[in-house]
C-alpha cells in the first residue's frame, strides 16, 4: 500500500461515481458470478472481512487474473457506495485502470 490517504479518498469517491454509472457489482455472490463469467475488472474485499472471504476471492481472482484489493475496511466501503457490503467489482475498464493507478 504505496497510495497516500488522498489517494485512498479518491478511489472511495470513485467508487461511488462508478455504483452511480452502473458498474458496480456488489455482494459476494454477485462478484463471484462476475468474476468466473471474467465480467469484473477490479474487486475490493473489506480488510475486516473473514480470513475464508479473504482466500476464496484471492484464490478466484488469481485464477481469472483480476485485480483485487484489500484496501478499504467494510465501512469504507459501505460508506462510499452507499449500502452495506463487504465484496464489491468494477466492471468497467476504465474506471478499473484508473483505480489501479491511483493504488499503485
Amino acid at each position: 500500500m504505496g497510495q497516500s490517504n488522498s489517494e485512498q479518498q479518491r478511489v472511495l469517491q470513485l467508487l461511488g461515481l462508478i455504483r452511480r454509472a452502473g458498474q458496480l457489482v456488489t455482494g459476494s455472490e454477485l462478484v463471484l458470478r462476475g468474476i468466473q463469467k471474467e465480467q469484473v475488472n477490479y474487486v475490493f474485499v473489506a480488510s475486516d472481512s473473514s480470513a475464508t472471504t479473504r482466500k476464496q476471492f484471492t484464490d478466484k481472482c488469481n485464477s481469472h487474473k483480476i485485480e483485487l484489493s484489500f484496501d478499504f475496511n467494510r465501512t469504507q466501503l459501505s460508506v462510499a457506495i452507499g449500502i452495506q457490503r463487504s465484496v464489491v467489482a468494477v466492471t468497467g475498464k476504465g474506471f478499473s485502470k484508473k483505480i489501479a493507478q491511483l493504488l499503485k
